[in-house]
């Protein structure tokens, strides 16, 4: 299971990170910019939804959340039975 340390420890480099970027030196890679920086831009953004998943669009047409479990459940139980396979084969 994931941790806030995990997370912290994922983050923290790039926390520290400066930036190797200027007007002189414009083939450094990192670069931040101020928010009023993006704003500027011209179609900026900030949505951090911007990758939709379209199936999730209509919650209204989702089956009951009982009919849901038991996908879900079957789904699992047949990933596990091919996995108990994959595994059989493999002692053999």
């Amino acid at each position: 299971m994931l941790s806030v340390q995990n997370h912290r420890n994922f983050g923290e480099p790039y926390e520290k990170r400066q930036s190797n970027w200027s007007e002189k030196k414009s083939e450094g890679r990192w670069r931040s910019f101020s928010y009023d920086e993006l704003i500027k831009r011209y179609k900026v953004n900030l949505d951090i939804f911007w990758l939709k998943d379209e199936s999730l669009e209509d919650s209204e047409d989702l089956p009951e959340p009982d009919v849901l479990a038991q996908e879900i459940a079957d789904e699992l139980q047949t990933a596990l039975e091919q996995s108990a396979a994959i595994a059989g084969e493999l002692q053999e």
